[in-house]
């Protein structure tokens, strides 16, 4: 009841004119009953025993029932477009609510909950949460129509009236059995729509690795069993449903014929008139509506408990990453960067730390390879940066202060990561690089050619409006991988994190890039910036201006390539490795290519 109470509190005005809409709807039933008693009594009757009725009373008859009609019809209109108002304006609050909310909390609480929820989260908790507010103006407002029925059959027949009134306790028992018994189905259907919804997300999202392991009757066989299972939850509160919604609607009808029963006594009796009889049974099938109104609230609650429950689980996460008061530079300057002994482990994993003391200070302006086998803290560095994370010691600093200290969305304007993973939209090429910035068709193309990325996307049908299928479908990876380092470099970040981000780029484009990248620090218009390189090809490599080796979490041997070379075992087992790695994959790709042009020959 409290999600109710929560949206009459929010829309208020709309709630009242919903309620009154149900008051005006709930007041002109009873009338209703009340205008065909009349009409029995005064037309109906007359008309067959003496074959004649007035004019003016037959009109009277006429204009009161046809005016309740009109006054009941208004009342209907006015809360049925209320109560919707009310119900989906609370849905699309909340669904801004819990997208903030998941814009708000860091990466790492992303990482711990499945896509596929969150989807559900913003999506159908969110909508059953506030499913029971259409019908709640009308339980409410009908409780006016139960008030006013009552009294007007104890004004009518008390004798009559007592059989209604007896009938009233054991449609809400009969009731309150139906909500306790189908509200864990409801609720447990609505828990598997969850578990329904993750499912097909990552069916969908993994379709690549799905389709080429062959994992199709496996992955439609998982999709089956939760889909199944969801299904017989429905079943299950169908059942609930099937099974009391016949009592409910014969209860009513039994006390029709109770007060025929007793009422063609009265009326042989002479203790009440036939319009008497009418009114009553007439009222009692309209009472019984008001009451399984009700029902129909409580019988959704369980459902909106569960739903709001899961979304105020969201909403109440809390964002733990602490920000200080510290402003960043605002000059466009090449930032200066120093880790102060950082360490750092994954929640869970506090025995095993990815990064041990690690300390280093990057000069403004230079170009910085990070290289190390895998699971070195390579990436984990890159988040750092960033401050997807935080340090679990240590620190680091941008221009001589420690990232923690600068105020809330400073980082992330003098910080642009491109992750090892791009991600594309939907979208235009245009909005794909400005992402709703205020920049200038003559700044995006500037990115973009700073990121070798000008000549294909003028070589595209629309240029910047073109429309990119979703995550980048109609693009080849490297063409994706160049977008989203024009997207970085739009922003113009003083500090440019490249996390493994031109691996699907030729050797001679990536050169071009980084090339680009120096050429711009000598022009104060553009976006100078220091660049940390997560690279594996030895080419890359080699075009930085100093090397970062890591081992163990911290830095074994720091200095340019041919030193490094030179001095350091693993780094030249590394490298050496990692050549070896590619000619071996060039070396294959140039066999399949020569047998496939000597099936083309024989053929």
């Amino acid at each position: 009841m409290w999600v109710l109470g929560l949206a009459i509190r929010t829309e208020k005005k709309v709630f009242a004119g919903a309620l009154m809409g149900s008051a005006l709807y709930g007041g002109m039933t009873v009338g209703a009953a009340s205008a065909v008693g009349w009409a029995t009594d005064h037309v109906v009757l007359p008309s067959l025993s003496a074959h004649h009725v007035g004019a003016a009373t037959l009109a009277a008859g006429g204009l009161l029932i046809v005016g309740v009609a009109v006054a009941k019809v208004i009342g209907i209109f006015g809360r049925r477009l209320l109560a919707g108002v009310l119900q989906f304006r609370m849905q699309a609050r909340y669904r801004h609510l819990v997208t903030a909310a998941y814009l708000r909390l860091p990466l790492a609480w992303h990482q711990q909950r499945p896509t596929g929820r969150l989807l559900s989260n913003a999506n159908s908790d969110v909508e059953m949460a506030f499913m029971p507010i259409a019908p709640m103006p009308m339980s409410l407002g009908v409780g006016v129509m139960l008030i006013i029925g009552i009294v007007d059959m104890l004004l009518t027949n008390s004798v009559l009236a007592l059989i209604g009134i007896l009938l009233l306790p054991a449609i809400i028992v009969t009731n309150t059995i139906y909500v306790r018994f189908s509200g864990p189905r409801f609720a447990r259907a609505q828990e598997l729509r969850a578990h329904v919804a993750e499912v097909a997300h990552e069916s969908f999202d993994g379709a690549l690795v799905v389709k080429t392991l062959g994992r199709e009757t496996t992955e439609t066989e998982r999709f089956a069993d939760r889909a199944r299972a969801l299904r017989d939850a429905n079943i299950s509160a169908g059942r609930a449903r099937s099974l009391f919604n016949p009592i409910l609607e014969a209860l009513p009808n039994l006390g029709v014929l109770a007060v025929l029963l007793f009422g063609t006594r009265e009326v042989a009796s002479g203790a009440a008139q036939p319009g008497d009889v009418v009114n009553v049974a007439y009222l009692i099938t309209l009472l019984a509506f008001p009451i399984q109104s009700f029902g129909w609230v409580l019988g959704d609650l369980p459902r909106a408990v569960v739903g709001y429950e899961r979304v105020a689980a969201v909403l109440a996460a809390e964002d733990r990453t602490e920000y200080g008061t510290e402003p960043g530079k605002r000059d466009g300057s090449p930032a200066e960067l120093v880790f102060d002994h950082v360490d750092f482990a994954y929640p869970g994993a506090e025995t095993a730390p990815v990064l041990r003391s690690l300390t280093a200070s990057i000069a403004p302006g230079r170009t910085v390879a990070l290289v190390g086998a895998t699971g070195a803290g390579k990436s984990t560095i890159a988040a750092l940066l960033s401050r997807l994370s935080d340090p679990t010691g240590g620190a680091i600093l941008l221009d001589g202060v420690e990232l923690a200290e600068y105020a809330k969305g400073e980082v992330s304007d003098a910080v642009a990561l491109v992750p090892q993973q791009t991600f594309i939209f939907g979208d235009t090429v245009r909005a794909n690089v400005a992402l709703g910035d205020d920049v200038g068709d003559d700044q995006v193309w500037a990115a973009l050619r700073t990121a070798q990325a000008e000549k294909f996307v003028k070589a595209l049908p629309q240029g910047l409006d073109t429309v990119i299928g979703e995550r980048g479908t109609t693009l080849s990876g490297g063409q994706r991988q160049r977008l989203a380092l024009a997207r970085a470099l739009v922003r113009r970040p003083r500090l440019l994190v490249l996390d493994d981000c031109t691996s699907a780029v030729d050797p001679s484009v990536e050169a071009a890039i980084l090339d680009g990248l120096r050429e711009q620090g000598d022009d104060p218009e553009a976006a100078a910036a220091t660049v940390v390189v997560i690279a594996y090809r030895k080419a890359t490599v080699a075009l930085a201006d100093e090397v970062l080796f890591l081992q163990n979490g911290s830095i074994a041997a720091r200095g340019t390539h041919d030193e490094l070379l030179e001095r350091s075992e693993g780094y030249r087992e590394l490298i050496t490795a990692y050549a070896r790695a590619a000619e071996e994959a060039a070396a294959e790709e140039a066999d399949a290519a020569e047998d496939e042009q000597m099936k083309e020959v024989v053929a």
